[in-house]
């Protein structure tokens, strides 16, 4: 079961010029939607950020060619099957995707951004996808966000979705809405297994891009949930330009702080929520790291600990075993880190002073903050003004469970 509120916000905005068409079309799984169109009008700028795994899928290096040469119109995903580690066929696979779109739509192939999810290792069913096209094309609406979400889920157990408006100080507004999935082989180390975000701010697509490349560092780029980071990981950004004719070029732009502020707001809720629906998990936690010299340092002390299946296991049972904790702030490769002035807190509950046990710390006080399903770690190194925070959740039975049988 997830953890905490996961539930979409009951107000789910439509943004002008995106349509999204979903359908089951049999690419693994019978009688569950699988397929998903989403379609960009002609003026909407596009930004994108893809795995680090140098093992990448074939969609991956596609999507890369595709829109370094295009503004895209099309993005069409497919579950069931990563087309991932499947070489040149994969590649021949993944394009016969694309011309399929392309031919139906009425665009080039370039034109075209393909994604895919799944099992790795197999050849893509892209006949099923084709196949599937004319009805997703049939079901094209902009108020088809919720159904994708649902669509472009594998091992999730709810879809994950957020909705916003944004208000500027001169009375302009803005819609952000996005969806996205991922439940296990995260460490996404760019964004997430799959994210789709759009607004209908006019955004030019440099600005966009560079927009994209800071919020995802401070989201998708900031959860782990075992540690893996995927072949087929993407996160795409859509400003469909429709409510104003004014183009966004710059940071000096006056409504460019709201809308900023308002898709990180997204991007944080999408990142959570999948760390909310780990595979297996129970707990969610928020590693946060102060005193840094530099964010790094921060970020590589929050990861340590968030990335650690002794902490994670201890967090599942409940267990205050907080010496865990200290060894992997230990290991996370600080330069000349000064252990005698760390100081470490559970929600309310301090557990070091200075490198040792705090005198007010009890083990009652420990088991009872160990046993919260939303739990919040602070360590602070006291060597500098930096911070960073990464979301995990606790290593559960059922997360073996899961992973022993998603191929079954």
């Amino acid at each position: 079961m997830p953890v905490g509120n996961t539930a979409p916000p009951e107000t789910i905005y439509a943004i002008e010029g995106v349509k999204l068409g979903v359908t089951a079309a049999g690419v693994r799984y019978q009688n569950r939607d699988d397929v998903v169109l989403i379609e960009m009008a002609p003026q909407a700028t596009t930004a994108a950020v893809t795995t680090t795994n140098a093992f990448c899928a074939a969609p991956v290096h596609l999507l890369r060619a595709h829109i370094a040469e295009t503004a895209p119109r099309y993005l069409i995903i497919n579950t069931g099957n990563a087309n991932a580690g499947t070489g040149e066929d994969g590649m021949a696979r993944a394009q016969a995707v694309c011309d399929g779109v392309a031919a139906a739509m009425g665009v080039t192939s370039q034109a075209v951004l393909p994604y895919s999810t799944g099992v790795i290792g197999e050849p893509l069913n892209y006949q099923a996808i084709i196949a599937g096209l004319k009805a997703a094309e049939q079901n094209l609406g902009a108020d088809n966000w919720l159904r994708a979400a649902k669509g472009i889920c594998t091992t999730d157990t709810v879809p994950k979705l957020d909705s916003l408006k944004v208000s500027t100080d001169d009375g302009s507004s803005y819609h952000i809405t996005g969806i996205s999935k991922g439940a296990g082989m995260i460490r996404p180390n760019m964004a997430t297994m799959l994210g789709f975000v759009a607004t209908d701010a006019n955004i030019a697509q440099p600005l966009l891009q560079q927009m994209l490349v800071q919020i995802t560092n401070d989201s998708f780029n900031r959860i782990t949930i075992d540690g893996d980071t995927s072949t087929n990981d993407c996160c795409t950004l859509i400003a469909t330009g429709a409510a104003s004719d004014t183009v966004i070029a710059s940071e000096e732009h006056p409504h460019y702080e709201a809308i900023y502020a308002g898709l990180k707001a997204v991007f944080i809720r999408l990142a959570q929520l999948i760390v909310r629906d780990g595979e297996g998990a129970t707990k969610f936690i928020t590693v946060n790291v102060t005193g840094g010299n530099d964010c790094q340092e921060c970020c590589d002390v929050a990861y340590a600990v968030a990335h650690s299946p002794l902490v994670k296991t201890a967090f599942f049972a409940s267990d205050p075993n907080w010496g865990r904790i200290l060894a992997a702030v230990g290991y996370a490769g600080v330069k000349d880190l000064d252990t005698s002035r760390i100081d470490v807190a559970l929600d309310e509950v301090v557990i070091c002073e200075r490198g040792g046990l705090a005198e007010s710390y009890t083990e009652a006080a420990g088991q009872e903050v160990m046993s919260r399903p939303e739990i919040r770690i602070h360590i602070d190194l006291a060597r500098g003004d930096y911070e960073d925070t990464v979301y995990t959740c606790d290593l559960s039975y059922d997360y073996v469970k899961i992973n022993a049988d998603y191929r079954s």
